[in-house]
């Protein structure tokens, strides 16, 4: 019997060690995977404030990590023994409640639906009664998205961030997917700044890639990146690795599909 995803190829964009599992379930039903890391994760080049934080986080109801990459970057620098009882962790989902255990932290909150930012804040731990006039901290790259820190305050939390790692446009010869751009079934993204540093890389043959390809988000905000990066077909599938395989198995795919593709873009 033919695997369901024999003969398609997909590119991934996540950064480099970080799209593995993914790439295992795609191969498992028969995919091709091209891994494509646009954005590279560094650790801090000054760590000495992230250190400081550890003489600190007893004055902290709650800390949210808001993804894997913050939970490595800082435990690297705080480990688990460092962090105080007392403490709430939480976090957008379970790859980084995973990392989060996978530290020595047990207890670990995020939401079971809507794994954003939107989910969070549904959280009962995170509505006004809980958080109003505690402290709260929010560990994150270099900038990101303020929903969180300004629904908390005007919920009557004391948010302070903490930056713990770097984010950068990874440097990729854009050969390595130009050249054979006919073989492409399809782009996932799981990231906006993903999407904006792929363009970044592939330049003026982003757009036309992206429009003769189905391109794969698990986050509306997502989706909507895309087709202003000039994605026709965007589809919309489920968070999480199993989410976006099983977005990818349900869609509609052309009878000619696999290799009927325009020639290189490059």
């Amino acid at each position: 019997m033919t695997a369901p995803l024999a003969g398609r190829c997909f590119v991934l964009t996540r950064p480099l060690g970080q799209a593995d599992a993914l790439a295992a379930q795609l191969r498992a039903q028969g995919a091709t995977v091209r891994q494509f890391p646009v954005t590279e994760i560094l650790p801090l080049a000054d760590t000495t404030a992230l250190q400081a934080l550890g003489e600190r986080l007893g004055a902290f109801s709650l800390a949210f990590f808001v993804s894997a990459n913050a939970v490595r970057q800082t435990c690297a620098v705080l480990p688990a023994v460092r962090w105080p009882a007392g403490i709430r962790l939480a976090t957008v989902g379970p790859a980084s409640a995973r990392a989060l255990r996978e530290a020595g932290f047990s207890e670990v909150l995020y939401p079971l639906q809507s794994q954003d930012t939107e989910g969070v804040l549904a959280l009962a731990e995170f509505q006004a009664e809980a958080v109003a006039g505690r402290k709260v901290l929010i560990l994150r790259g270099d900038g990101g998205r303020e929903l969180l820190a300004e629904s908390l305050r005007a919920r009557g939390a004391v948010v302070e961030y903490q930056p713990c790692y770097q984010r950068q446009c990874a440097r990729l010869n854009p050969d390595e997917v130009l050249a054979s751009a006919s073989a492409i079934s399809g782009v996932i993204f799981s990231a906006s700044e993903a999407i904006r540093h792929f363009c970044q890389i592939l330049g003026d043959a982003a757009p036309r890639l992206l429009a003769s390809v189905p391109v794969f988000a698990p986050h509306p905000r997502i989706a909507e990146e895309a087709r202003r990066a000039g994605a026709q077909e965007v589809v919309l599938t489920n968070a999480g690795d199993a989410g976006i395989v099983a977005g990818i198995l349900h869609h509609q795919w052309p009878d000619d599909g696999i290799s009927q593709r325009a020639g290189p873009l490059g």
